[in-house]
């Protein structure tokens, strides 16, 4: 009788070893909410708003408004050139990387570059009129 329960204790170590040895290799399972804040979206419109007072900026394309807000870690850049918030000014081209944040659009990383401006083109009134104004050289 001594030899079976001896037997049976030996066993049972032997098992819970083997047990914790495989519950200790196991890996825990992400969470699925962690990769979901991570992932940031894209927006990319002209820049028509800036409130200094709330850190906020409106940015429309076309006919889609956001409004994002600005926390001390948003980047501003123009080109290679970091910027500060007081430089972003309304008619900017910017292109936002932001995450959602309950009900709010928060910007991570904002890059701006200004608008192209396009050359006005002379309509024929005004070369009349430029033409008359300068002497003819003879």
């Amino acid at each position: 009788m001594k030899k079976t329960i001896l037997l049976n204790l030996v066993a049972l170590v032997i098992s819970v070893a083997f047990v914790s040895a495989v519950m200790a290799e196991q890996k825990p399972v992400p969470q699925a909410t962690t990769t979901q804040e991570t992932k940031l979206e894209k927006f990319s419109g002209v820049v028509e708003k800036v409130d200094e007072a709330t850190k906020d900026v409106l940015v429309q394309y076309h006919k889609e408004k956001m409004t994002f807000s600005l926390g001390d870690h948003t980047k501003i850049v123009e080109g290679k050139k970091e910027l500060p918030f007081s430089d972003l000014k309304k008619g900017m081209w910017a292109s936002v990387e932001y995450k959602k944040e309950g009900e709010k659009l928060m910007a991570e990383s904002i890059r701006v570059s200004m608008p192209k401006v396009t050359a006005k083109k002379e309509t024929p009134s005004e070369k009349t009129t430029l033409s008359e104004k300068t002497p003819e050289k003879k």
